[in-house]
């Protein structure tokens, strides 16, 4: 019974998380241009060598917190880190929260592959909403806008509607744009990457999905301890 209790108080909490991140999304779209000029997959893929210079900084900069050089970092040695990133404007409950939920194997420590996530998703919901806001282009460092802005703009170019969430036919028809014949990706591997994406298979895909599926798009030096690379991708064992 009481584990059962545990569960639903955890999806509520995720439940909570996914709500959140969606209207982010969708107050997104106004201080995030650079999704328009997204055409296809292609386009997609041309960032990805930026992207991996990217985490590569953004490792060193979690090996520079792993204080006692397990390979994990600790609650208390990520609010460090993120005093240092000026990522801070959550309170400890929050952050608490989000190291809990990006915690995917119960270690009481995150690995990279996780840090990356929660440094992505406590960026997205610090940064204020409004471009006019004179703190919007100050949160964080410029590494980590240069990492996190592109991926949210991926995410702002397949959410078609604009409500926050992808659905598995506006990703295909985005993907498969008749405009960009040359570009066009083959509609067995659209849906693969749907696939990767939906974990839950609901064929709906919150930010949170799509940003760990992402992230082994992109590709990570160590992401065979995470994913399993090959035709697809497997998803994390993470609660849906």
């Amino acid at each position: 019974m009481i584990c059962c209790c545990v569960k639903s108080e955890n999806n509520k909490k995720y439940a909570e998380l996914d709500a959140k991140l969606a209207r982010k999304m969708v107050e997104s779209r106004r201080i995030y241009p650079g999704h328009k000029s997204l055409k296809s997959m292609d386009s997609i893929i041309m960032k990805f060598p930026k992207l991996r210079e990217g985490l590569r900084n953004i490792r060193s900069v979690f090996e520079s917190y792993d204080n006692d050089k397990n390979g994990t970092i600790d609650i208390e040695e990520l609010k460090k880190c993120l005093e240092e990133l000026q990522l801070i404007s959550l309170s400890d409950e929050e952050v608490k929260g989000l190291y809990g939920w990006c915690d995917v194997d119960g270690s009481k420590g995150i690995q990279f592959n996780e840090f990356i996530v929660l440094l992505c998703l406590i960026y997205l919901l610090s940064k204020p909403s409004s471009e006019s806001n004179a703190e919007s282009r100050e949160m964080g460092p410029k590494l980590v806008e240069s990492i996190f802005d592109p991926i949210v703009e991926v995410f702002l170019f397949l959410d078609k509607d604009g409500k926050g969430k992808l659905n598995k036919a506006d990703v295909i028809k985005t993907l498969n744009n008749e405009d960009y014949p040359l570009e066009r990706s083959p509609s067995h591997v659209t849906n693969m990457r749907f696939e990767e994406m939906d974990w839950g298979r609901k064929g709906k895909v919150g930010f949170r999905e799509f940003l760990f599926a992402f992230m082994s798009w992109v590709g990570l030096d160590d992401a065979d301890d995470y994913y399993i690379v090959g035709a697809g991708f497997s998803t994390p064992n993470i609660p849906i």
